[in-house]
């Protein structure tokens, strides 16, 4: 077979203008192929979609990223051995199509197709990329279901090909560029950031890059800019944007992947109002760019209301079942793990489902579930409690005052379910038991409803209930509330941080904080985090220094690009909208990475795996 070589266009210099895709290959793509063209075509080519031989009488149906076109071989317009090359063509073969643009019959046309009204009539055929019968189908059935997730990974390139994934990675692409400009526009510059760093503390574990040229010394794979972001501030660069590649070495879920992609941002001279703002309206642009209208202002809930009635920071706001303190109803009664909550400073607290909002519809099955869920989440078990008359039926209800009903909020034929322990146990498991009875009730809206909030006023500082050790609630460069600055050494615990976080229908899409702009209250801070002083010099000196040299007061947010671009998308998953990602054990099996490395080069590095 000849080799591919470049042709004369085949419009003449006063033909009506050609795609801005074309080349010397393509005059036009399969998808952009309409009567309208009234013209000859040169090679609008790609992968054979499908292939029907009519008994003399050939159809195939190419695709390209912009859509499918029919193309038809017929011994009326088709040279003989041109027909023949047709009828042995193979599935995804990457062809060269010559013809001409014609009406299909009335009879003949496909409303589903936006090229349905017409076909190519082809005169010439050239097989430029042959191709193997496709380990997985590109080509599927309405309502065929998909291939293993794990097959479609390994073949990823076949998988690459399905409209649905081409789909999201345009919209992807579209996403990027109207952040982009937008940003420009706002003032902001695109500046980028180191990827070989230096190990900090953020949160979770670094990604490792160990040096060739310094033995036994490491760099690190960023888990954000953050740092150097700041550093941008200090040096002059008021307004900075980027489209930042961050790793976390962490377990992965469906919302999370080992390397990422986030829209960074930071300015100075801003307060929280400012940069809530104008991650509003950039968020506005991006789901307009996917046809979606969102509000020009999001309602906002502090930490502590989000914390006491959703029992989780991030709460979905579609639906009520708000959790509610039952301890009143427990206190001085009889069941034993409500009296050792109680004792230990925990509460009871818990759900009411009403019997007009399906409670009856919940069997015992149905809650033993539940309970299961609570479980996973950390609970000890679930109380559930179902209003009869004027008594409480369950196994918890004999231990309970008789007018634990009322106290209770119960009426007749209501279902309480209630967990017993620490808020941080109780919160995030009723925050699943209430996800799941959502979804289990028909709670949720239809239709794609959203449903915005901003988070705020988080605690600067947790406490970790083994070690009794503080933790940063976000980072350790978060500024602390004005008004919580003199508490920060006789109760952390208490101080809130200049924080925010946006969140739409319980999925966090973005935080962001104002930072230390301070030196003194940033080895503060560190000091209370148990960084001393030589080693906050050690891990975070560069940064100190630049607070040391004149900082401007700044503050930033950082968007889930990938997250935001899987809810516009309507994907189950990040992995449809990353076009190489990681499983949730961090593999990439299309390439077969991560992969053992020879002896000689890990000498080289100066490591050696046991």
């Amino acid at each position: 077979m000849s080799a591919v070589t470049a042709r004369e266009p085949a419009t003449p210099p006063n033909a009506a203008p050609v795609s801005p895709l074309s080349t010397s290959l393509r005059t036009m793509m399969c998808g952009d192929v309409r009567a309208a063209h009234g013209r000859a075509v040169d090679g609008v080519f790609l992968h054979v979609h499908r292939s029907r031989d009519l008994g003399g009488i050939v159809f195939i149906d190419l695709r390209d990223r912009a859509g499918l076109v029919q193309v038809s071989f017929d011994p009326r317009w088709t040279p003989s051995d041109v027909l023949a090359r047709a009828g042995s063509l193979g599935v995804e073969s990457v062809v060269l199509v010559d013809g001409t643009v014609a009406e299909r019959p009335h009879d003949a046309r496909n409303p589903d197709l936006a090229t349905g009204k017409v076909e190519i009539r082809a005169t010439g055929l050239r097989v430029v990329g042959p191709a193997v019968t496709p380990a997985i189908p590109v080509a599927r059935v309405k309502g065929e279901p998909l291939p293993a997730e794990e097959l479609r990974l390994r073949h990823r390139h076949l998988d690459l090909r399905r409209p649905e994934l081409q789909a999201n990675l345009v919209l992807r692409h579209r996403l990027l560029q109207a952040a982009r400009g937008f940003l420009a526009t706002a003032g902001f510059l695109e500046l980028e950031t180191p990827i070989l760093t230096k190990p900090t503390p953020e949160g979770a574990r670094d990604y490792l890059v160990p040096s060739r040229v310094h033995a036994g010394e490491f760099y690190a794979l960023p888990q954000s800019p953050q740092l150097y972001k700041q550093l941008f501030m200090i040096a002059g660069f008021d307004r900075y944007f980027q489209i930042a590649r961050c790793f976390r070495d962490e377990d992965l879920r469906a919302d999370r992947q080992p390397e990422f992609t986030q829209i960074d941002i930071e300015a100075s001279f801003v307060t929280p109002e400012d940069v809530i703002g104008l991650t509003e309206r950039l968020l506005g642009v991006l789901f307009a760019e996917s046809g979606v209208t969102i509000p020009e202002r999001f309602p906002r809930m502090a930490y502590a209301e989000a914390m006491e009635r959703y029992g989780i920071d991030r709460p979905d706001l579609r639906y009520g079942l708000e959790l509610y303190d039952a301890s009143a109803a427990f206190r001085g009664g009889e069941l034993g793990i409500a009296r050792k909550a109680l004792d230990a400073g925990g509460r009871v607290r818990g759900l009411r489902i009403a019997a007009s909002e399906g409670a009856a519809r919940l069997s015992r099955k149905q809650v033993d579930e539940l309970e299961a869920i609570a479980r996973a989440a950390g609970a000890g078990g679930l109380i559930r409690l179902r209003r009869a008359g004027h008594a409480l039926e369950g196994p918890a209800a004999k231990f309970l005052a008789a007018d634990a009903a009322d106290q209770l909020g119960l009426a007749d034929g209501d279902l309480g379910l209630y967990v017993a322990d620490a808020d941080r146990v109780s919160g995030p498991a009723l925050d699943r038991v209430r996800q799941e009875l959502a979804r289990r009730l028909n709670r949720i809206p239809p239709g794609g409803a959203l449903a915005f909030v901003w988070v705020y006023d988080f605690p600067m500082f947790e406490r970790d209930p083994s070690s009794g050790h503080l933790g940063a609630v976000h980072h350790p460069f978060t500024a602390p509330h004005p008004d919580d600055v003199d508490s920060l050494d006789s109760a952390p615990e208490r101080a809130r941080a200049v924080a925010y976080d946006v969140v739409l229908n319980g999925t966090e899409l973005g935080g962001g904080s104002i930072r230390i702009s301070d030196p003194a209250t940033q080895e503060r801070v560190f000091a209370l985090l148990g960084i001393d002083a030589e080693t906050a010099r050690a891990r975070f000196g560069f940064l100190l220094d630049g607070l040391r040299s004149g900082a401007p007061p700044h503050g930033g947010i950082a968007l889930g690009f990938d997250r935001i671009a899987m809810l516009l998308s309507g994907a189950a998953s990040l992995r449809d909208v990353i076009a190489f990602p990681k499983t949730t054990a961090a593999r990439a099996l299309f390439e077969g990475a991560p992969a053992p490395v020879p002896a000689a080069e890990l000498r080289d590095l100066h490591i050696g795996v046991e």
